[in-house]
């Protein structure tokens, strides 16, 4: 059964244990948390986990270097935190942390498009530290959910081809794709039939609209795609990350929930 969530937000109380109970209140199922939370307070998430009954599915963020970095520092710095989010999300009970390539570091579709490493150099970074990463990842059962990113956040990762290719490259035994329904109505022709195409592949959801903001308000077929997601047998967390448009950000969340609720 797929379960609903959602990663924090402004407008959520800031202690814990009143954050869980407040998300499970409003209708989310899980919570995807910060990696530096997770990495510097694992034993009150947990706690907030055993007093709201709220799961943690995922972490994402939070870790000092992207496993594609230019920089091979901040590389090996990215690894060692992933290191100890993963061995801290057995400690909660989560599935999996969230990983692109990287975000916001460069971009062939702006200036100056000319990047300070070959694309081999970039498959190479990226190979080694997923190496790296699925060895922690395979001791505590932990799985590395690989986000393809759009062109314009990043440029080694943009498909699931991609990242299946990356995948099937390295032969990893815990690595699987983060399907992004904001990010893959950029780059894919169709969303539910690289869902299908890839279903091996994928292990999590990030659902956002094409305008990046809350489900409901844009283009997207949020109907079809979860079908899809139903009939592949996809089975884990679907959570949202978008932006909040409206006067009432509460209000506009709790609506996007009872959206979302209707098609899981």
């Amino acid at each position: 059964m797929m379960l609903l969530g959602t990663q924090d937000r402004d407008f959520f109380p800031k202690d814990l244990n009143e954050k869980f109970q407040f998300v499970k209140s409003i209708g989310f199922e899980c919570f995807e948390v910060d990696g530096r939370l997770l990495m510097e307070r694992p034993e009150e998430i947990l706690h907030a986990i055993e007093t709201s009954g709220l799961t943690v599915s995922t972490a994402c963020g939070g870790y000092r270097g992207w496993i594609g970095d230019f920089i091979e520092e901040r590389r090996l710095n990215g690894i060692e935190d992933l290191k100890v989010i993963i061995r801290n999300l057995k400690l909660v009970g989560g599935t999996g942390v969230v990983v692109p390539a990287a975000w916001g570091m460069f971009t062939y579709r702006l200036p100056p498009m000319d990047s300070p490493r070959s694309r081999e150099g970039d498959r190479k970074a990226v190979l080694d530290s997923l190496k790296q990463l699925d060895e922690t990842a395979a001791e505590c059962g932990i799985y590395i959910y690989l986000e393809p990113l759009n062109r314009y956040q990043d440029h080694m990762i943009n498909t699931i081809e991609e990242a299946a290719a990356i995948i099937d490259q390295g032969k990893f035994r815990m690595v699987k794709i983060t399907g992004d329904f904001y990010h893959m109505s950029i780059e894919e022709d169709d969303i539910s039939r690289s869902l299908e195409q890839y279903k091996d592949y994928i292990g999590h959801i990030h659902i956002a609209e094409n305008h990046r903001y809350q489900p409901g308000t844009g283009s997207i077929d949020f109907r079809r795609h979860m079908e899809t997601l139903k009939r592949i047998g996809f089975d884990g967390a679907v959570v949202n990350e978008g932006r909040i448009r409206g006067g009432n950000p509460l209000k506009a969340y709790v609506e996007s929930i009872e959206y979302m609720k209707q098609f899981m």
